[in-house]
């Protein structure tokens, strides 16, 4: 996380809520039209600390989408329920009979996608008395921290990406009762599988992420399932290390806003018996890239 001082924010205010990443923002109604220096100032926020969160605010999906659009275009998803008459609001509900929940696994969103989504924008509606946080995870941090001779295999790497192994699961457990997967559907017509590379550069902080998920990365390209799997198990352990992790308790009105380029997440299923109602817009982002470097573990490794 980059250190940025809090003075050098003139319109909001940012608090980190952790060493590895996250900052609450303050001072910003997001129901009402924003200055564009408000605009570029929670730009670089997010881009500093990976992912911000709002609190207290009142937002109807028509005002969740309009801040989308602030940062870029929305991405209309075609497997998840939607809100009634907002084709790019996804609805993310747990009822309190449902025993599953969507999420709850380390990843990033739609990374199985030739562009994948740049953020996404979570929303509040409703939350359990207790439980529901959500954790989110550095993948600056899990690149850096790895050895050398890593860094430099990992950067001649690309990996294999698909949804419809997952997905597929999703719809049929839409049928079953108790399930939170409700309104899931699956298409093969719809895009679910890309190739990216397995570290890519950050297009404006332009730091090198780790780039591989355990919900939708199979193997790497030109390698099998099996013999991928070893070290992406690995990568898989490593990225999720508390120091790279931090936690947010949600309120009603709260909302998150990450950084698919460079976190995943993870959607904690502990409250069992509670509803929990948030709508969800994701920002459409572009092709992953590696930028070389002259210090490039490759090259000294090579």
């Amino acid at each position: 996380m980059t250190e940025q001082p809090q003075s050098d924010f003139r319109h909001i205010s940012v608090s980190p809520i952790s060493g590895a990443l996250g900052a609450e923002i303050g001072g910003v109604d997001l129901s009402r039209p924003l200055d564009p220096d408000v605009v570029a100032e929670i730009r670089r926020a997010l881009v500093d600390n990976l992912v911000i969160f709002f609190r207290d605010q009142d937002l109807t999906p028509d005002l969740q989408k309009a801040f989308g659009r602030l940062f870029g275009d929305l991405h209309v998803n075609s497997f998840f329920p939607q809100v009634p008459g907002h084709e790019e609001v996804q609805l993310l509900l747990k009822e309190p009979q449902h025993k599953n929940n969507i999420g709850d696994r380390w990843h990033t969103d739609v990374s199985y996608t030739r562009r994948p989504a740049l953020g996404s924008i979570l929303y509040a509606k409703e939350v359990p008395p207790y439980g529901g946080d959500t954790m989110f995870a550095n993948m600056y941090l899990a690149y850096e921290t790895l050895s050398d001779g890593m860094k430099a295999m990992l950067r001649g790497l690309r990996a294999f990406h698909s949804a419809r192994e997952n997905f597929a699961k999703r719809a049929a457990e839409a049928e079953l009762p108790g399930s939170a997967s409700g309104g899931f559907q699956h298409s093969d017509d719809v895009e679910q599988e890309a190739s990216h590379p397995v570290i890519r550069t950050h297009p404006e902080s332009g730091r090198d992420a780790l780039y591989v998920n355990s919900v939708f990365t199979k193997n790497f390209e030109g390698m099998t399932r099996e013999e991928s799997a070893p070290l992406l198990q690995y990568l898989f352990a490593h990225l999720c290390k508390p120091e790279f992790v931090c936690r947010f308790r949600w309120q009603t009105g709260s909302l998150a806003f990450w950084d698919n380029r460079c976190t995943q997440h993870f959607a904690i299923n502990d409250y069992h018996g509670f509803r929990r109602h948030m709508n969800r817009v994701t920002l459409l982002g572009d092709a992953p890239f590696l930028t070389e470097r002259a210090d490039d573990p490759a090259h000294a490794a090579a």
